[in-house]
């Protein structure tokens, strides 16, 4: 039993140097990743040494909790790169968002455009406590106005662990899923990381991202993963690189 577990790669030896995050919290005091631009500048440091090529960074927009905007989150991007060029920080970035799917977020995307990863891919996420009533015409109606929703982190909503039709549903509604990398090692607790294991075994991650708020997540990737869908795990990191900038 103990040599199986060692068998087991850490978090960080499964990311290649051609790696492309599309989630993180990097840009200072914009939401709850980090708090100034000391923490930022730390944070793509540790992206560095870890080896990510490329990195697409996601601050929330929250109507009346996080209420950031496309022009700002790029005028915020914009700063940022001249500070980490100044610090000699040479990893590429790029700034999308984390849309919070609500009433807001509906009315929002058929008068604004969003700030997208790439193309039309748009991540969006949904309350932990429970799903919003309209989420399946929200969905589709975002499909209607020309993007493709990337549902953020999945494995953490645990009202659906128990439902999992749940899932197989946003998937028929033309929604992909991003995988948190974290969820592979025990980061969220066990439950995630067994309903992470079943939704890698049946195919339907597309995504992972870091999801980087600070620097504990920062050392979780030196922890070993507990997953055994190793194989799959790979081909969705892989999935990444159609993101490369």
């Amino acid at each position: 039993m103990l040599s199986f577990l060692k068998s087991k790669p850490r978090l960080k030896e499964l990311l290649s140097n051609s790696y492309i995050d599309i989630h993180s919290h990097l840009l200072p005091g914009i939401d709850d990743g980090a708090k100034n631009i000391s923490d930022t500048i730390k944070l793509a440091k540790a992206f560095e040494e870890i080896g990510f090529s490329q990195f697409v960074t996601t601050p929330h927009i929250k109507n009346h909790f996080w209420d950031n905007s496309a022009a700002t989150i790029i005028a915020k991007q914009q700063h940022t790169a001249i500070v980490l060029e100044e610090n000699n920080i040479k990893i590429p970035f790029r700034a999308a968002a984390e849309y919070f799917m609500d009433d807001w977020f509906e009315n929002h995307f058929k008068t604004e455009k969003l700030l997208t990863i790439k193309d039309n891919y748009v991540l969006v996420e949904i309350s932990y406590i429970n799903p919003p009533v309209q989420l399946h015409k929200i969905l589709f109606d975002l499909r209607v106005a020309g993007y493709i929703p990337i549902l953020a982190h999945p494995e953490r909503y645990l009202y659906y662990h128990k439902n999992f039709d749940e899932y197989e549903k946003l998937k028929k509604l033309g929604c992909l899923f991003q995988l948190n990398l974290l969820a592979t090692t025990g980061y969220y607790g066990n439950e995630v990381t067994k309903i992470t294991e079943e939704l890698l075994k049946k195919g339907m991650y597309n995504f992972v991202g870091s999801d980087v708020h600070h620097h504990n997540h920062i050392k979780s990737f030196d922890q070993k993963i507990k997953v055994n869908s190793i194989s799959d795990l790979k081909e969705v990191i892989k999935n990444n690189n159609i993101f490369k900038f």
